[in-house]
């Protein structure tokens, strides 16, 4: 059994930053890509960024490049997401996500998903 656990959600204005974290426990997570998404609801979930298993490749939707970073710990089994430069449009509830595949996360189709946690950017 894969667990995902987000934190560091929250308000912030525009132009500030968060840093999101997901703890990731169970089996073969340290061989796993790792990714982020983000759904508000009225549109569907889209893919924020991942990172292969080893951190050699990471990936980014066009919207958040060069405003985050995604990053990974495997000592710690987590994986992080600073945003910078945050603006009313990225306000969503953000989750984590990981599979065996790297592939898997760009597609939107993981094996195993996080609860999520809400970030809120007021203008």
């Amino acid at each position: 059994q894969v667990q995902l656990v987000e934190s560091g959600g929250g308000s912030v204005q525009a132009g500030g930053s968060l840093r999101l974290s997901c703890v990731v426990s169970g089996r073969s997570i340290t061989t796993n890509a790792r990714g982020w998404f983000r759904q508000t609801p009225s549109k569907e979930r889209e893919f924020v960024a991942s990172i292969s298993w080893n951190g050699d490749r990471t990936i980014y939707a066009d919207s958040v490049k060069d405003r985050f970073t995604i990053s990974r710990d495997d000592a710690k089994n987590t994986v992080d997401l600073q945003m910078n430069n945050l603006k009313p449009e990225d306000s969503a509830t953000y989750y984590c996500a990981t599979d065996l595949f790297f592939e898997s996360i760009q597609r939107g189709i993981p094996s195993h998903w996080g609860q999520g946690t809400q970030v809120i950017v007021s203008s």
